[in-house]
């Protein structure tokens, strides 16, 4: 995989609260880096790492609580 120059060492990830506690789907994100938001697999902490850019990002989560048919867990 190609590096792309971003240092994730000292990332704060946190897990999404829609995340349960028996291996089920499990999102982490990482907050504070400027522009970007890097997500992960919480059960892959050293997998891969998908970045995207902040304004991508909130279009994304604003999407996904507008959409009429979202499940809840």
């Amino acid at each position: 995989m190609a590096s792309i120059g971003i240092d994730l060492n000292t990332a704060v990830w946190r897990k999404s609260s829609y995340s349960n506690g028996s291996g089920g789907d499990c999102v982490e994100v990482a907050d504070g880096l400027a522009g970007i938001v890097p997500v992960r697999d919480s059960k892959l902490t050293h997998g891969p790492v998908l970045t995207v850019t902040a304004p991508a990002w909130t279009s994304f989560v604003t999407s996904l609580k507008d959409a009429p048919d979202r499940q809840t867990a």
